[in-house]
């Protein structure tokens, strides 16, 4: 009741002074002489917004200044529409209302979305610390972490989807949004709706921030907003919990190191989750591991273990381990390469990675390199050989970088030879051009580990579409596939898919009118390491030389063969 009095004083005389102001206003060059009780009045006046303050705190409302936030007709683009800018210094809490609006929008994110940044967006240094959006996403700095996004969103039809409710609810829903900036350094989101008929859904969000203050607005994507009120406050968050750590992971440890090196850790990165969810990539002094003897040859296990709590604090401890092979030194690689001829194939194309390298270690043992662990460089950068046999001694160079940066190289030979599999002496297709798909077929030539195989043919197109031109089929011994590579620049099956590299320099502009009466050599290396590369190079009917690669084809290296399909064109073989 006192609070409702002193509303009432204070409205009856702020009227009482707004009419005394208007008069004056109309008045010139008039002296007029107060009443005597205006002195009274007017401290009557202070002493009500003194009691008002009181009651408020340090509660600042705040002039809103963009109302509307987007198109009424929903066409607002992302990243086009913003409210005013909301200073949130540390140790104060924001609160906006508004009304949020979708239209009845098929998209979830065509609702409200905030972004917290550094300031304002043509300042100075302005960073982003994090975007949210309505619909529990977001996307922000190093700090972010989606998974301390948490929402409510009811199923209120029951059919499963809690989407269909939640864009139907927030068409119209009453906002409450705290953006709390705690003087811990944590930003606290907190977005409660209230849906037209009386629905609640609330989203939360926290981050760790910088600086003595931090700006939010609003943004509008097919959706706007009408901002109602808005204030500041001090920040609720009197004391942020600890939270203990839940687990630790490491990631970019070596796979092996030589004996006489201690380097376990490597470019190691350990990266702690506490228990509610969030992640911090810990100091390594802050680490403890145990090291096993790294002074012989083997498989080793190493033990890691962080014990400090998500403010810094010591607790419980998490651990983890992870193994490396500690081997002998390298002190020379041998390298040889071997290419075979079917038929009269007139061309080799190398692949660098069906270069065996055997290392020769510090005990006298030897051991055949994985590719991923050596590099190669060709002679000239000459990649095609014509298919003449013979030894072309230093064809390549083969570099192995040893755990302490030294680099041993070893020059290699490329040995090309008549293979013993049979030629292709019958046309592939029909030759009118009219072959239908997976009709007609080459033989099966099979590949050794460390080997490549190479055919050679001429191209007879319809030239009607690009991939009337010849397929590869990468396969086992018993015709079950790996995958299928086209000519131009495509291919697919479990072998290919999301794990081949494709490279090529075509122009496609002169690449079909001249596939017909084109030259082509396939080349298929087996790298031994359970892939395999597929290597064309043709020459079209023009005369201009292209090239087309797919390396890193997933196989079994003890079980590879390959052959030849056609679709709208046939092919004689050399």
């Amino acid at each position: 009741m006192r609070i409702k009095s002193l509303i009432l004083k204070a409205l009856a005389a702020a009227a009482f002074v707004a009419s005394v102001s208007v008069s004056c206003s109309e008045i010139s060059f008039i002296d007029i002489n107060p009443p005597a009780d205006l002195q009274s009045k007017i401290d009557s006046i202070q002493n009500v917004k003194d009691s008002l303050a009181a009651l408020l705190g340090d509660k600042k409302m705040i002039d809103i200044t963009v109302a509307e936030v987007g198109a009424k007709d929903y066409t607002s683009a992302w990243w086009t529409e913003f409210s005013q800018y909301f200073e949130v210094p540390q140790g104060k809490c924001l609160t906006v209302k508004f009304i949020n609006h979708n239209g009845g929008s098929v998209n979830n994110w065509n609702n409200w979305n905030l972004c917290v940044a550094s300031g304002e967006r043509d300042s100075d240094g302005y960073t982003e610390f994090f975007v949210i959006r309505s619909d529990a996403y977001g996307w922000g700095n190093g700090d972010y972490n989606g998974a301390m996004i948490s929402q409510d969103y009811p199923d209120t039809d029951g059919d499963g989807d809690i989407w269909n409710d939640f864009k139907r609810h927030l068409d119209g829903a009453s906002v409450e949004m705290q953006i709390d900036y705690a003087t811990a350094g944590t930003v606290f989101l907190t977005a409660t709706h209230t849906s037209v008929d009386g629905v609640v859904l609330t989203e939360t969000y926290e981050q760790p921030v910088t600086g003595p203050s931090v700006t939010a607005f609003l943004i509008a994507d097919g959706s706007f907003m009408e901002v109602k009120e808005a204030w500041l406050e001090p920040s609720k968050i009197l004391e942020i919990p600890d939270e203990m750590a839940a687990s630790i992971t490491v990631s970019g440890t070596p796979a092996a190191i030589e004996v006489g090196s201690t380097d376990f850790w490597g470019n190691g990165v350990a990266t702690v989750t506490f228990a509610d969810g969030s992640t911090t990539v810990a100091d390594t002094a802050d680490v403890t591991f145990v090291v096993p003897d790294l002074s012989t040859v083997g498989t080793k296990t190493i033990i890691y273990s962080y014990s400090k709590t998500k403010q810094g604090n010591y607790g419980k401890p998490v651990a983890g381990t992870y193994t490396l092979e500690v081997t002998n030194p390298i002190v020379a690689l041998e390298a040889s390469a071997n290419a075979y001829l079917i038929g009269g194939a007139k061309y080799v194309t190398l692949s660098p990675a069906a270069v065996k390298v055997v290392a020769e270690y510090a005990d006298g043992s030897k051991a055949p390199l994985k590719a991923s662990q050596f590099s190669v460089a060709f002679a000239d950068d000459k990649v095609v050989y014509e298919g003449v046999e013979g030894t072309y001694a230093d064809a390549y160079t083969v570099t192995y970088t040893t755990a302490s940066g030294t680099a041993i190289e070893a020059k290699g030979a490329l040995t090309i030879a008549k293979s013993d599999l049979p030629a292709q002496t019958e046309m592939v297709g029909l030759e009118d051009n009219s072959t239908p798909w997976w009709a007609h077929f080459s033989h099966d030539w099979a590949v050794a580990p460390y080997e490549m195989v190479s055919v050679s043919m001429k191209l007879g197109s319809n030239e009607i579409n690009n991939w009337h031109s010849p397929c590869t089929i990468m396969r086992k011994a018993d015709l079950s596939e790996y995958g299928v590579v086209r000519m131009d620049h495509y291919g697919w099956g479990t072998g290919y898919d999301g794990i081949v590299t494709a490279t090529s320099n075509w122009n496609w502009d002169t690449f079909l009118p001249n596939l017909d009466g084109a030259e082509v050599a396939i080349t298929v290396a087996n790298n031994g390491d359970n892939t395999a590369s597929i290597r064309y190079h043709v020459i079209l009917a023009n005369g201009d030389v292209h090239f087309q690669y797919f390396d890193g084809f997933a196989v079994d290296s003890a079980d590879l063969q390959f052959a030849i399909v056609v679709e709208g064109a046939h092919l004689i073989f050399d």
